[in-house]
């Protein structure tokens, strides 16, 4: 494994690629903390270059810095020859310097073209130029191969296209350097793939790409070079094809990560712990039958649109269903409320921890003890109890807190993450449904968040584990269900759990050999 001196050797990238963008002896701090810690690289033209680490490592604020949203306290940012003095998004735009955050800013009320010209209109006279902002959007959305129309209005896109948008957007402010923050953590398989095949064309043409992320086996896919961050520290830079994932990881977390995922269960579960009947979710579906078995990782997989997130909303009642009968430990149970699934000892952890899942702006006390608050009679804030809940779960799930009283928004993804399973866990559900358990989060803590659910499963719990993420559902899960319009397309077990017997599953190509197992 050798770092890198020069510009990747892929044939996308040109060898001789002059420096576009020179970090130097940057250093950023935040109160008391160091973010950044003297980091120095360089991003060349018409290449993809890659930054990792963990969360909390540095990636975002080396990308803000760079993007003029925020100023270092010490070092220099050189631009094409230049070395910046007026940090803001506007200088660094007229730089070529253009950020795509991870949650995409564009008005959702407005149509493409104003989108693409926002702060930036076309006049003629004291009139706005639509015609004319609305044939350079359609030319330019034509130059990335997107079908996107001009005048469709935003809030009717998928976020594949929203991306689209924000890059069309990006290259009509003349970009040379495009920095891309997690840009795939929300797209399916297939958007992704659109979105590399833009960001090709992208380095064709000779424009830089930083692209930040955690997924490993993208950037090994997508980048021609690799700069890896720790605790705000740099570590190198490597040639894409000098370095392995593993690698990658090792130098992330400062240690070997042999082996991400925890063994899996030594025998087949076989005490039922959750048994569900006919149960028809409030989505057009046949009615669904599935025990879920005491002590083991159930993985759910599907393509998106499959009833996954649907099917399991509907069994904890955070949406309605139309009959059914669910048992828990051979109990019947009531199906009423989510409050009565919690009694029950059901417990749901959605997807999006920002939007439902977490009050960003109360304290990890608050958060953490909210669902108890809810299975409460009297429904009273008991701060003592409150404060036993936080230093519970900070010292449980190793959340990184800076003092106690932080509020969940300022914390990094992963540990949002944490304090969001130690809100669920807090009461001891003894089934737990986790939604993207680990979606935006960083290798290291992936890996305890993996260890956790497996603790959760040897204790005895059953946990259910639904996920996009292929690799994932395989090396997590101790059985795998397959969903396909809103039904199970059938059952996987063994050595029968692979991303390629999941897939013809979820695309309907299988033969019929896992159908009816439940």
């Amino acid at each position: 494994m050798t770092r890198s001196t020069s510009s990747a050797t892929r044939p996308q990238a040109q060898a001789d690629n002059k420096p576009f963008a020179v970090i130097d002896r940057i250093t950023k701090r935040y109160g008391i903390a160091t973010v950044l810690d003297e980091i120095s690289f360089a991003i060349h033209e018409g290449e993809v270059h890659a930054i990792v680490g963990e969360n909390g490592a540095g990636k975002s604020t080396i990308a803000r810095v760079l993007a003029g949203l925020a100023r270092p306290d010490s070092g220099h940012i050189t631009i094409d020859g230049e070395i910046v003095s007026d940090f803001s998004v506007r200088a660094a735009e007229e730089r070529g310097v253009v950020l795509i955050h991870q949650e995409l800013a564009l008005a959702e009320h407005l149509d493409v073209a104003a989108n693409m010209f926002l702060g930036h209109e076309l006049h003629r006279g004291a009139l706005l130029s639509i015609a004319e902002m609305t044939r350079r959007a359609r030319e330019m959305l034509a130059r990335l191969g997107s079908s996107v129309m001009p005048r469709q209005r935003v809030s009717s896109l998928p976020v594949s296209d929203k991306q689209m948008v924000e890059i069309a957007k990006a290259l009509l402010r003349d970009a040379k350097l495009i920095i891309m923050d997690e840009p795939t953590a929300v797209l399916t398989s297939r958007e992704t793939e659109n979105l590399f095949t833009q960001v090709e064309r992208l380095r064709r043409e000779g424009v830089a790409v930083v692209f930040v992320s955690h997924k490993l086996e993208e950037v090994k896919r997508i980048a021609d070079r690799v700069s890896v961050l720790r605790d705000g520290r740099y570590q190198g830079t490597w040639n894409i094809e000098d370095v392995t994932a593993q690698q990658i990881a090792n130098l992330m977390v400062g240690r070997e990560l042999n082996q991400i995922y925890p063994p899996k269960a030594a025998a087949p579960a076989s005490s039922v712990a959750l048994s569900i009947n006919n149960f028809s979710p409030d989505i057009p579906s046949p009615p669904i039958t599935l025990d879920i078995f005491a002590g083991e990782i159930l993985g759910v997989a599907g393509l998106v649109g499959s009833g996954r997130t649907e099917l399991f909303e509907s069994l904890v009642a955070l949406r309605g269903s139309r009959g059914g009968d669910l048992a828990l430990w051979g109990q019947a149970i009531r199906h009423s409320t989510y409050r009565a699934m919690l009694e029950a000892g059901v417990v749901y952890i959605t997807e999006d921890r920002k939007g439902r899942g977490l009050l960003l702006n109360e304290t990890i006390a608050h958060n953490v003890s909210f669902l108890d608050q809810i299975l409460s009679r009297f429904r009273l804030v008991d701060a003592d109890k409150e404060r036993k809940a936080r230093d519970w779960a900070v010292r449980e799930f190793s959340i990184d807190a800076p003092y106690p009283n932080v509020r969940v928004g300022s914390l990094s993804g992963g540990n949002q993450q944490k304090v969001m399973l130690a809100k669920s866990l807090l009461n001891r559900p003894r089934v737990i449904v986790v939604d993207e358990p680990t979606r935006g989060i960083d290798v290291g803590t992936r890996a305890q968040i993996y260890r956790m659910l497996r603790r959760l499963a040897d204790e005895g719990n059953a946990v259910v584990a639904i996920s996009s993420d292929m690799q994932e559902v395989v090396g997590l899960s101790d059985r795998v269900m397959v969903m396909r319009d809103n039904a199970i397309a059938g059952f996987l077990t063994g050595t029968d759990i692979s991303e390629e017997e999941i897939v013809q599953l979820a695309a309907g190509v299988a033969n019929n050999s896992h159908d009816g197992e439940k």
